[in-house]
């Protein structure tokens, strides 16, 4: 049958499956969903399970703010052999022995992957260079250099060794390859490595996910739309890190109408959440020195409609 797609307005902590792309279990996602419009916050490699947060309707006007906040990972490396992807999905390129590592080497080597670091993103990545991925390139044979870029490392942990292998825990801002830090660590220890498994495990705001799996989506929309949408969260609980601003009902319409209000008494100048005085989702919003809101996005939500 065909899909009858609708307007519906949340988001979706997706635990996302092995071998699926991000784009792939999106539209896995919003199929289920019928929803009309969906987005992801930040492509995980296909290697990669663990949280993906799904933004349908005018929840795609946050993914940018979900895209640049503070993730963490558990990562699983291998010394003593590099890829052509820096994962194991790639054909290894060079093998050298490991050399006796203590957790004092291995921790001196940890230290200087952590902070404001620059990194080398691998060439089998999403990254676009003339309008097209840089991993199509790499796969065509092309000469492909991706551009250093600094990131920032905020914790980089090891929690277990076990032979050639290490797991390791990571904390890290937006555009961090982890990839890219299994290959440097093993290029410190001086025998090279390549990524074997990764698990995103949060995205700010959301440090304990209710992630739900393709599977119990699947099985919930077999029970019916209410059971379904029952895993679809309000817009609201992707900003909760932001101040919120609740509005009287003639700011509130104003705002509604895209114009800008003062507000008082004067608080301080930062990005808010505005809300109606009915509850809805109103804008993204700055307060200007001189105490006037400007609004950087605003929502387009019926009152009491789907999720919103």
């Amino acid at each position: 049958m065909r899909i009858k797609f609708r307007n519906l307005h949340g988001i979706v902590l997706l635990d996302k499956p092995l071998g699926l792309s991000s784009n792939q279990a999106l539209q896995a996602v919003r199929k289920l969903l019928r929803a009309e419009k969906g987005g992801h916050t930040g492509a995980l490699d296909p290697l990669a399970t663990g949280l993906l947060p799904l933004c349908m309707g005018e929840a795609t006007k946050v993914a940018g703010t979900l895209l640049g906040s503070r993730k963490a990972y558990l990562a699983e490396c291998r010394l003593g052999a590099t890829t052509t992807t820096a994962d194991l999905e790639g054909e290894i390129v060079a093998e050298r022995p490991v050399p006796e590592l203590d957790e004092a080497r291995i921790e001196q080597a940890l230290s200087r992957l952590r902070g404001r670091i620059t990194q080398i993103p691998p060439v089998y990545s999403a990254l676009k260079q003339d309008g097209e991925p840089l991993y199509l390139r790499a796969r065509r044979g092309e000469d492909v250099a991706a551009p250093p870029r600094e990131v920032d490392i905020y914790r980089l942990d090891l929690l277990e060794r076990a032979g050639d292998r290490l797991k390791l825990y990571v904390e890290c801002g937006s555009g961090t390859y982890v990839r890219s830090l299994a290959v440097d660590l093993g290029e410190d220890l001086g025998c090279g490595a390549h990524l074997t498994a990764l698990r995103r495990l949060w995205v700010e705001p959301f440090r304990e996910p209710r992630m739900v799996t393709l599977e119990t989506l699947q099985a919930a929309a077999a029970q019916g739309d209410a059971a379904l949408l029952a895993h679809v969260l309000p817009i609201a609980e992707g900003l909760t890190d932001l101040p919120q601003l609740r509005l009287d009902a003639e700011q509130s319409f104003a705002v509604s109408q895209g114009r800008q209000i003062p507000v008082e008494p004067l608080v301080e100048e930062t990005r808010y959440a505005v809300f109606a005085d009915d509850g809805r989702l109103l804008a993204l919003a700055d307060i200007r020195e001189d105490g006037v809101l400007r609004i950087a996005r605003g929502f387009n939500l019926p009152p009491g409609g789907a999720i919103c």
